[in-house]
């Protein structure tokens, strides 16, 4: 792997230990993976943020690379923590919990790394461009740069992202390379999508079937809702390892089998991933709900009452937005909490008096389950509130 003589300088330790562990982390990865050298990057967005999922082992590692000087040299965001930072002990967080997740959030502040939280970076008034090449680890996130935005990043570990946030490199392999990016399979979809939840049984049964793969999708709505493709990739990404597809009827043909998706493959996933029981929390915004998304949820409940806890998580960005909107008003006084900075999957909240809630997100019902023990009933986003004020 070519490094240039300045890189070459950072992992001699020249310039300083952090840098030093950082460029070594690159390197590694970049020789695992044939790169032949290092791309410069726009942006960094950094995983491993929720105490719940790195735990005490994480927390030292930050403290260590924060206290040998990193910083970061390029924008860098966070992917939601384990609690929302201003009103946790409201929401049930425990003391213990909250004081190791701000324990993370200043190593974090120590190293200019933005508390955007939000596992929907692309919403954060800085999106990629297309071709910019940047290095995102939340793996939702990483489909919707590749996929909508056209940007170039691989799927990221936590460290590897802060590495390129500290270098403001990474390794240039994977889908940083055009070559990389060209469809491997027809998917023709032999049914209708008419509401999110069906985009996100899609995604899941893609990420399932066909691994790491570039799908050409056809048979979808022409020009889906940024809502609807973030349903998709987030699935896609829950289930399986792909990092880019495609719906543009331009791109090359890919020299595989057609593979068509029937409505009873969806089925099998909603039957595979959604529970029959009846639950008295719901929670949206896994990913992060849009604003679009807050607008829709205040006007269904504009002026009724809940009959049920309802969730709504979103990123600090987009909640204030939507406040001057007035959709947090509605929604709040309807009963429904707005919350920031984490979501439904990182978060303790369903560790205790919660044995299942209803969701309109397959990443959500796929993590529940293997992390919280927690079973989930699936519905379309509508079809979410409408179960929270029966």
């Amino acid at each position: 792997m070519h490094l240039t003589k300045a890189e070459e300088r950072i992992l001699d330790g020249q310039e300083g230990r952090a840098q030093q562990l950082a460029m070594r982390l690159l390197v590694a990865i970049g020789d695992a993976y044939d790169a032949s050298r290092m791309v410069k990057i726009r942006s960094a967005q950094i995983s491993g943020i929720s105490y719940k999922t790195i735990g005490d082992p994480g927390l030292e590692f930050l403290k260590e690379i924060s206290s040998e000087g990193a910083v970061a040299t390029v924008r860098s965001m966070l992917n939601p923590a384990g609690m929302d930072l201003s009103r946790w002990r409201e929401l049930g967080i425990s003391e213990q919990f909250a004081g190791k997740q701000l324990e993370i959030m200043q190593c974090f502040e120590k190293m200019k790394i933005e508390p955007t939280c939000t596992c929907i970076p692309y919403h954060e008034n800085n999106a990629p461009l297309k071709r910019e090449h940047v290095a995102w680890a939340e793996s939702s996130a990483v489909v919707f740069a590749n996929s909508v935005l056209e940007a170039h990043t691989n799927r990221e570990g936590g460290p590897t992202a802060l590495a390129s946030s500290i270098l403001g490199i990474s390794p240039l392999y994977g889908m940083h390379l055009e070559e990389h990016r060209l469809p491997t399979h027809l998917v023709r979809v032999k049914c209708k999508l008419n509401i999110d939840l069906g985009y996100s049984l899609l995604g899941y049964w893609l990420g399932k079937n066909l691994e790491s793969s570039v799908p050409r999708i056809d048979g979808v709505p022409r020009n889906p809702s940024h809502d609807k493709l973030k349903a998709l990739c987030a699935s896609m990404a829950a289930s399986g390892s792909i990092s880019m597809f495609s719906v543009k009827k331009e791109d090359r043909e890919p020299r595989a089998e057609i593979i068509d998706v029937h409505r009873e493959e969806l089925n099998e996933i909603a039957n595979l991933l959604s529970s029959e029981g009846s639950y008295e929390h719901v929670a949206l915004g896994c990913p992060h709900l849009s604003l679009h998304e807050m607008r829709t949820i205040a006007a269904m409940v504009s002026g009724k009452q809940m009959k049920k806890k309802l969730w709504c998580f979103t990123s600090r960005h987009i909640r204030d937005q939507a406040r001057q909107y007035g959709y947090v008003a509605s929604i709040e006084r309807a009963g429904g909490n707005v919350i920031c900075d984490t979501c439904i999957v990182v978060s303790p909240m369903v560790e205790s008096g919660v044995d299942g809630l209803v969701a309109n997100s397959c990443k959500a019902a796929h993590y529940l389950r293997s992390l919280s023990r927690v079973e989930t009933r699936l519905m379309g986003l509508e079809e979410c509130v409408k179960y929270a004020l029966a």
